[in-house]
C-alpha cells in the first residue's frame, strides 16, 4: 500500500484513536477521585475499561490499513485488551497481586506492540515519538508493576489511575496529530 493510501486511512481514523484517549483519561480520573474504592471494584472498572480499550483498538486496527490489510498490532492489542477484560469479569475474586500481575503483563504486552506500531508509521506519522513515549509508558508501568506488586491498594490506585491519565493525554495528542495531517503535506520518502 503506497503511503498516501496509509495516510488517509490515517487521517479517517483519527476519531478512534481521541476516544480511546478519553476512555483512558476517564478511568484514570475515576481512579483518583474514587480511591477508596475496594479491590473488587476496581477489578470491574479495570475489566470495563480493558474491554472498551480492546474494542476501540479493534476498530482501528480494521479501519488503519497496512498494505491493504487491517493493522495487525492494533488487532493484537485489541483482542489482548477484549481477553483481559473478559478474563477479568470471568473471576473477579482473583486476589490483588494476580491482578495486578495480569495488568503489568498486558501493559507490557501493549507497550511492545505501540511502539511496533509507531515505528510503523515513522515515514507517515510527523513526530511519532508520542506514540512511541505512550507505548514506552506502558512498558514501564508494567515493569514498575511487577517489580512492586505488593505496594499498599491506594498507591496501585493511584498509580493505576495516573497511568491511564498520562496514558490518555499522549493518545489525545497521538489522535490530533493524525488529525493534523490533514493539513499538512507529508514529505514522500525519496
Amino acid at each position: 500500500m503506497s503511503i498516501d493510501a496509509m495516510l488517509a486511512h490515517l487521517r479517517s481514523s483519527w476519531g478512534w484513536v481521541v476516544l480511546r484517549g478519553v476512555v483512558a483519561i476517564v478511568f484514570g480520573v475515576l481512579a483518583f477521585t474514587r480511591p477508596g474504592i475496594t479491590l473488587a471494584s476496581l477489578v470491574l472498572v479495570w475489566g470495563a475499561y480493558a474491554i472498551a480499550d480492546g474494542v476501540l483498538a479493534l476498530t482501528s486496527g480494521f479501519r488503519i490499513r497496512d498494505g491493504g490489510r487491517p493493522m495487525w498490532q492494533l488487532l493484537l492489542i485489541g483482542v489482548l485488551g477484549i481477553a483481559a477484560g473478559v478474563l477479568t469479569f470471568v473471576w473477579p475474586g482473583m486476589t490483588a497481586l494476580l491482578l495486578l500481575s495480569f495488568i503489568a503483563c498486558w501493559a507490557l504486552v501493549t507497550g511492545v506492540f505501540q511502539i511496533a506500531a509507531a515505528i510503523r508509521f515513522r515515514r507517515v506519522i510527523p513526530n511519532e515519538w508520542m506514540l512511541i513515549l505512550s507505548g514506552l509508558l506502558s512498558v514501564v508501568f508494567g515493569v514498575l508493576m511487577l517489580a512492586r506488586p505488593g505496594a499498599g491498594a491506594l498507591a496501585v490506585v493511584w498509580l493505576i489511575g495516573g497511568y491511564a491519565t498520562l496514558y490518555g493525554v499522549l493518545m489525545l495528542a497521538v489522535g490530533f496529530r493524525l488529525r493534523g495531517i490533514l493539513h499538512t503535506a507529508i514529505p514522500k520518502p525519496a
